[in-house]
C-alpha cells in the first residue's frame, strides 16, 4: 500500500466518518442540534473537497496507484451512505431516496468489479451523468445536514430538491452503466 498524500487524504475521509456520525450522538446539553448540524456539514464538506483534491493531487504528482483507485470510491460510498443514513434517522430524507442511491452504488460497484474481472472495465467507465449525479449529491447532502435557515435561504428546501434530482440522475446513470455493460453480460448468460 503506497503511502502518499492522495492516499492519506482518502484515509482521512474514512476516519472522518465516525466523527461525522458521532456528532449526532452527543448529548444535546453538550452540543446543541444547530451546532451538531454545523459540525456535520463542515465534516462532510471537508470530505467532499478531499475527494476531489486527492484525485487531482494524485494525477498532478503522478502518484496514482491501484490501491488508491480502489480505496477512493470505497471512501466516497461509505461517506455518502453514512450521510444518507444519518439524514434518514434525523427525518430529513425519505427512505426511498436513500435506498435508490445506496442500492445504485452497491449495484454499480459490483458491476464494475465484475467487468474488471472479465477485462471489460472500460465499458463502465465514469460517465458525465455519473459526475453530475455525484455533484448533485455532494451539494444536496450538506444542505440537508445544515438544515437551519440562513436568513431567507432555506437549505433544507433546496437540499431536498437537489437530492431528488440526484436520485433521478442516480437511476439514469445506473441504467446507462447497465446498458453499456449489457453486451458483456449477454455474452456470458
Amino acid at each position: 500500500m503506497p503511502m502518499n498524500i492522495p492516499n492519506l487524504l482518502t484515509w482521512l475521509r474514512i476516519v472522518l466518518i465516525p466523527l461525522f456520525v458521532g456528532i449526532f450522538y452527543f448529548e444535546k446539553s453538550w452540543v446543541s442540534l444547530p451546532n451538531q448540524n454545523l459540525v456535520a456539514t463542515v465534516l462532510f464538506t471537508l470530505a467532499a473537497v478531499t475527494d476531489w483534491f486527492d484525485g487531482w493531487l494524485a494525477r498532478k504528482l503522478n502518484q496514482t496507484s491501484a490501491f488508491g483507485a480502489f480505496l477512493d470510491p470505497v471512501a466516497d460510498k461509505l461517506m455518502v451512505a453514512a450521510a444518507l443514513i444519518v439524514l434518514l434517522q434525523l427525518g430529513r430524507l425519505d427512505a426511498i431516496i436513500a435506498l435508490i442511491i445506496i442500492g445504485r452504488e452497491i449495484t454499480i460497484s459490483a458491476l464494475r468489479e465484475w467487468m474488471a474481472q472479465i477485462g471489460a472495465s472500460r465499458s463502465v467507465a465514469v460517465s458525465l451523468v455519473g459526475k453530475i449525479k455525484t455533484a448533485s449529491q455532494m451539494i444536496a447532502i450538506p444542505m440537508l445536514l445544515y438544515d437551519d435557515p440562513i436568513y431567507a435561504y432555506e437549505p433544507h428546501i433546496w437540499g431536498t430538491w437537489l437530492i431528488y434530482v440526484a436520485a433521478v440522475l442516480t437511476l439514469i446513470s445506473m441504467f446507462y452503466y447497465l446498458r453499456m455493460a449489457w453486451p458483456q453480460i449477454n455474452n456470458r448468460l
